[in-house]
């Protein structure tokens, strides 16, 4: 038994099963009589206070702006590799991702705009279709095995961080707003700090999670959405190794991926998946704000994936992958639909909780969305794969 749950958690794909469950639980109680208990957990008050700092927030905002923080940190981590190491270290290598990236921003956008251009509330949400979850999208990829040829994952985990590179910019510059002054201060300076640490070649880890934790606190009370702080801290962390072969940056990409894995994106699935269905009917499910997000996930991604990618090797900004064709693009395409996590994560910052429905009507398209492109995207690669061997 210890071995098979040990084979399991060494799997790629086991984040995602991990996540469908997860998910399929927090509908059950939602739609079930145990939703007030649910409910209750994530509106729980928890209060930290230390003087006249006083952080004073319900269970779901604790998830929402601390778990996710480190999730963020994370994700902070993996760009800043990609970006110096991997697969966007060099112009050449990074031009068809990125250039597809923002076609895969763009495109959702302005489908879900083009539906929702007649409610403001709604158009609040137009970067909800935009995200990508790199985790899901590779552990769909992950279930066809030996069969995906290395550029093809290589091109689909280099796209999802510029995916996420974006989301975090959009993130920053559109979410932000009564911003404190002195809370800015405060952050700027935490940066400072940890920029001083990484310029003094320190080492060890503890300084840079403690100054973290002030710039998590300040960045919170800033009005800029705290999670970014995560993104900093990741971005100071020093990549290279030393004498001994140790790296701070990787040390702390290689713990916090179990935990993002297994604990941080599950919990944070579970208490914003849980969509109540009482009283929705099918002319809410297809009204603009749930069919414009799915919409955006399903459609929109690929076809501005595909169209900007065509475009950047037609110009030659671009060349696609040694050994991929343009069909397997497609299948990559449509994986970068499955939104997810990140897309919540976007509709918990565009819409008030309490807001009439918007918040539910949201996460149902995104859930409709996500599934048809896991499900299209994996079917079409299993074709394309198998003929390609």
């Amino acid at each position: 038994m210890k071995q098979a749950f040990q084979d399991f958690f060494s799997q790629e794909s086991s984040g995602g099963i991990v996540l469908m469950v997860v998910v399929a639980v927090a509908m059950v109680l939602a739609n079930s009589p145990f939703d007030g208990a649910y409910q209750a957990f994530l509106n729980t008050p928890v209060q930290v206070r230390v003087g006249a700092l006083d952080i004073d927030k319900p269970m779901i905002l604790w998830i929402n702006d601390g778990l996710m923080a480190l999730f963020f940190t994370l994700i902070g981590l993996e760009v800043k590799r990609e970006l110096l190491q991997g697969a966007l270290s060099s112009p050449s290598k990074a031009a068809l991702p990125t250039i597809a990236a923002i076609g895969g921003l763009v495109a959702p956008a302005i489908i879900f705009l083009a539906l929702n251009q007649d409610d403001q509330v709604a158009r609040g949400g137009w970067a909800i279709p935009a995200a990508t979850d790199i985790a899901f999208a590779l552990g769909v990829l992950a279930l066809l095995g030996s069969r995906v040829p290395p550029a093809l994952k290589v091109f689909l985990l280099a796209l999802a961080i510029i995916d996420d590179l974006l989301v975090i910019l959009i993130i920053a510059l559109f979410y932000s707003d009564n911003l404190s002054m002195l809370s800015l201060l405060m952050s700027a300076l935490a940066t400072l700090g940890l920029v001083l640490l990484n310029r003094f070649r320190v080492r060890n880890l503890m300084p840079y999670l403690l100054v973290g934790i002030v710039l998590w606190v300040a960045v919170l009370k800033s009005g800029v959405h705290a999670t970014l702080a995560g993104v900093v801290l990741a971005f100071t962390l020093p990549l290279k190794k030393d004498e001994n072969g140790y790296c701070p940056s990787e040390e702390l990409e290689h713990t916090l991926h179990p935990w993002s894995a297994f604990l941080i994106l599950p919990v944070f699935a579970f208490a914003n998946a849980g969509v109540s269905l009482d009283g929705l009917g099918l002319s809410d499910l297809t009204s603009p704000l749930p069919l414009g997000i799915a919409l955006g996930l399903l459609c929109g991604k690929p076809i501005g994936i595909m169209l900007f990618s065509l475009l950047a090797v037609k110009l030659r900004i671009a060349r696609l992958p040694e050994g991929i064709r343009w069909v397997q693009l497609f299948g990559v395409s449509l994986l970068c639909g499955i939104g997810f996590t990140m897309a919540m994560f976007v509709a918990s910052l565009s819409f008030e909780p309490g807001l009439m429905n918007y918040g539910d009507l949201s996460r149902l398209g995104i859930l409709i969305g996500s599934g048809i492109a896991a499900i299209s995207g994996y079917l079409v690669l299993k074709i394309t794969l198998s003929e390609h061997e």
